[in-house]
This record gives structure tokens, sequence and C-alpha cells, in this order.
């Protein structure tokens, strides 16, 4: 993320919204808690189109952490103005925070994990929702390689046990191949990991968390962690040659 460019979208957006109460009406004494905006509707509207997405980065969780339903009668804009003012902080401040906590190692966001995991996952993964958001990521994942592959006759499992087969390709059964096939052993071992890590992918986190009743919500971390098995995946079928008969 370009954190000079977040941080002065945020400003300008904190500008817009700064609160001010109306003076009353000639002869009215509002008693409302409401408050109103320095900027136009318009230009709020717009500014909080792009604030969203960077709120979205910088705070995944903004949309449930920070108090909204309270604020509503106040302004519709408190909840967004908190976010910002959070996020501002978190991004001036992040690599201090780190390295005063003893803790400065790579981040990982959800946010930047291949995009057919992350489209798949976000909604979900926003309201808190870890576990299933994982789920919604594989059926992503699983539907853009049957694209790919132009087959709907497989799905999961089986269908990536098909697409990084060692077999030539056949007619209806087409391939997929990471790298350039010299025939050598580098060349096999990456297919086949790819097709082992994906039976892995599903058997091991997709399965379990679609079809198992009751089971407790995943930790974010865990969730993060599973997301990024299925990243690794989408990226490998993203990048791959579709090989024909």
């Amino acid at each position: 993320m370009d954190t000079d460019w977040a941080r002065k979208e945020l400003a300008h957006f904190l500008e817009l919204t700064a609160l001010y109460r109306p003076e009353d009406a000639p002869g009215v004494v509002d008693f409302s808690p409401r408050l109103s905006n320095r900027g136009a509707s318009d230009d709020i509207v717009a500014s909080a189109q792009v604030v969203e997405q960077i709120l979205d980065r910088a705070l995944p969780r903004w949309r449930t952490e920070v108090p909204d339903d309270r604020n509503k009668r106040v302004n519709r804009w408190f909840q967004h103005r908190e976010a910002a003012q959070r996020a501002d902080v978190a991004l001036r401040r992040a690599e201090e925070i780190r390295e005063r906590l003893g803790d400065n190692a790579p981040l990982v966001s959800a946010a930047m994990m291949h995009p057919w995991v992350w489209e798949g996952a976000r909604a979900l993964w926003q309201s808190g929702h870890y576990r299933e958001a994982v789920t919604a990521a594989a059926r992503k994942v699983n539907a853009e390689a049957q694209n790919k592959l132009a087959r709907r006759d497989l799905s999961e499992t089986k269908l990536f046990q098909s697409a990084f087969s060692q077999n030539p390709a056949k007619p209806g059964e087409p391939r997929l191949r990471l790298g350039q096939d010299d025939g050598g052993d580098t060349f096999r071992s990456i297919n086949r990991g790819a097709m082992a890590f994906a039976e892995g992918c599903f058997a091991g986190i997709r399965n379990p968390n679609s079809h198992e009743d009751g089971l407790a919500e995943l930790a974010e971390n865990e969730a993060l962690e599973q997301l990024a098995a299925f990243s690794v995946l989408a990226r490998w079928v993203d990048s791959a040659t579709v090989e024909t008969a």
C-alpha cells in the first residue's frame, strides 16, 4: 500500500466529514443530537468510495469493531470517521509499534492474496465469518480452475487430480502445466507437488470446514493461514498453461 497516498485520502475524508452543529432556525430550539458535516454530500460519498477500500486493507474488521449503531442518530459518517482516524494511526505508527513490541515480522494481509481468494472470501471475512470465508474462497478457486479447463464434469479434488496428472492430455481432459516441460525431474516434481497440494487444500481444509456441523469459529490467524494456502493454489492455477490433446 502507498501509505502516504492512503493517509492523504483519509485526511481529506476527515476534513469533508468534520462535524458541527448548525445554528437553530429563528424561534426554533432543536434538541436533536444530530450533527452536520462540513463537506458536500456528493463529495463525501465520492471520498468514502476510496476510503472504504483503504480501511479494508488497514483495518479489515472495521465494520464490526468500530461502533456504529449507537452513533447513526448522531451522524451517518460517524463510524467511517472513527475508522479513518484509527487507520491513520495504524498506518503512521505500524512500523514503530512492531519494533516497540518486539515483533517486526512481515505482515500478511488477506487483501493482498490472489484476487480469486480475496474476492471469494471478502464479504464473509469482513463480518467475522472466517470459516465460511475460507470455504467461499475454496469454491472460487475451484470455479476458476473449471473455467480455465472448460470442465464442469469434475470439481475440487478430482478436478485437480486430473488437471495436474502426469499423463498426457486427452480429448476432454486438458491438463495444467507449471513450467516448461523439458522431460526433467524438476518439471515432474513441481506438477506432482501441485496435485498433492491441491488435494490437501480440499481434503484437509475445504471439506472439514463445509461438512462438519458444530465446528467452532476459526481464529482469525488460523483462517488467514488457510486462505494463504488457497492463494498459493490460485496463483499456480492462474499462471499454469493449459495442455490439450
